[in-house]
């Protein structure tokens, strides 16, 4: 067994460990005790660092993307079974990122499949992303698929990712990138450094070359050194994140989701039937992803929707880390919990919403078990979808119940990274598809945390990393 109480994370430039003498302490909230030190990156070493990524690419372009789905299958092994040099056996891994990150150990594994699961199925993912192109075209540059000539190229000799903390599965997004060649930068979450490191510890051990992804701890100056210096780059972040990077062809970025359940008029009236599906979609993974939903749209049966939401996820209490039973996370930072919970209740103080959840709970929404932080699952009825809780987002198990007319829905339900819509209605279906609010659709009684690696929810990476491009060859064109 690996000792855990001398973690020391390292930075990773160009693969190649370092050592700075600029560390993160990263603790765990409820006790305090470290469980590791990190290596800092300053903006300084980024910038120097930059020259050598292009290097990175021209080696990793000397494998062909077969090898690379191997060494990504032999990698998904040892992340879900193998010990590693810096995070140990997969209970060292989960007991750490659940004390760091706050999310329960059922969540962390939960997390740790869906993250093997990809890169063991890395053929069937590129296979998804690409339309079916292929890998031998990946490789060469040319060829055909349908019988029409392809030609394609890397849009980028690197990519940058700049991570968030609230949950591992969102690694899954840039892993693709390896397979395809493409060298990755990372700077990891400040409270979530776990997954990445082990991530990339696991392609390491299964023959990645080294330079295939480099590993930078590091501020808001180092991160925002990674998006401006990197050819292509994505990013995590708020509302106003997406805003400052929206328009930026080169940035993909992920933000607050937005992401609901909407009934249809055809279905309505049986709403029981689809309870238990909409409180997953709501509760699954602690109400921490972009995916869950954060608002529920019923032409009719709104209070009754709600109260019947309220009744299934209002008793659900905050348990130990260790319990396989639970559904709620504990917050990294305790004041971020307390400032969903202000936020939420100055919005009730607005005319025209209630928080339904309030006979049900056991205790207040904001709790402390065992030194940990936890927010309490939160159902608003909403009387109008203008009211300021209608339609936001927060990182807990909140939704909001809003009575819209099914002619009336799509025009107001904005900006939408997963909707379920349960509905038998072709006419309504066929509007659906047309939306261009709505990034991934699920049509029929489907969770929203319901996704298909291979049909990504929220932006195609291969499509992000390599442009086709028109090529013709003279008749009877014969090279000197």
């Amino acid at each position: 067994m690996i000792d855990q109480s001398t973690v020391h994370m390292p930075i990773l430039r160009c693969g190649e460990p370092y050592e700075s003498l600029d560390k993160h302490a990263v603790r765990d909230p409820a006790t305090g005790d470290l469980r590791a030190n990190v290596s800092v990156a300053n903006a300084g070493m980024i910038r120097h660092d930059a020259k050598r990524w292009s290097d990175a690419f021209h080696i990793l372009q000397k494998r062909t993307t077969a090898e690379m789905i191997a060494i990504c299958q032999r990698a998904g092994d040892l992340f879900l079974t193998g010990t590693l040099p810096v995070t140990g056996t997969a209970d060292q891994y989960v007991h750490n990122l659940s004390s760091t990150s706050g999310l329960p150990h059922v969540m962390c594994r939960n997390n740790m499949g869906k993250v093997a699961y990809v890169l063991t199925h890395m053929d069937e993912i590129l296979h998804g992303l690409s339309r079916g192109l292929p890998i031998d075209i990946i490789d060469c540059g040319f060829g055909e698929q349908n019988g029409a000539a392809v030609s394609l190229l890397p849009a980028a000799n690197h990519m940058g990712v700049v991570l968030p903390s609230n949950s591992p599965g969102v690694n899954s997004i840039w892993i693709p990138a390896v397979a395809l060649r493409i060298p990755v930068v990372l700077k990891p979450g400040s409270d979530e450094p776990w997954t990445p490191y082990r991530i990339i510890e696991s392609l390491l051990e299964a023959g990645c070359p080294r330079e295939a992804v480099s590993f930078y701890p590091t501020s808001h100056d180092g991160a925002n050194e990674i998006m401006q210096l990197c050819e292509r780059a994505i990013i995590f972040g708020d509302e106003k994140t997406v805003s400052r990077y929206a328009d930026d062809p080169a940035i993909q970025v992920h933000g607050p989701g937005w992401s609901k359940v909407i009934l249809g008029d055809d279905v309505v009236d049986g709403w029981p039937a689809y309870i238990d599906i909409i409180a997953e979609s709501i509760i699954a993974n602690g109400g921490r992803s972009c995916i869950n939903a954060s608002a529920v749209f019923a032409p009719r049966h709104g209070d009754a929707i709600a109260e019947a939401l309220a009744a299934k996820l209002g008793p659900i209490q905050p348990t130990t880390p260790d319990d396989p039973a639970a559904k709620l996370s504990a917050f990294a930072n305790p004041q971020f919990a307390a400032y969903i919970d202000q936020s939420i209740e100055a919005g009730l103080k607005e005319a025209g919403a209630v928080d339904v959840c309030t006979p049900f709970r056991h205790g207040p929404r904001l709790a402390i078990l065992e030194g940990r932080t936890y927010l309490r699952p939160t159902i608003v009825r909403c009387n109008d979808i203008t009211h300021p809780l209608a339609n936001t987002e927060y990182m807990c198990p909140f939704a909001s119940v809003v009575e819209v007319p099914q002619v009336d829905v799509l025009d107001v339900i904005g900006p939408t990274l997963a909707a379920s819509v349960i509905t038998r209605d072709a006419g309504f279906i066929a509007e659906l598809m047309a939306c261009r609010h709505i990034d991934r659709l699920n049509i029929g009684p489907a969770p929203t945390s319901a996704v298909k690696w291979d049909q990504p929810h929220e932006g195609n990476l291969f499509e992000f990393l390599y442009r086709r491009r028109a090529v013709s060859q003279a008749p009877d064109w014969v090279s000197a």
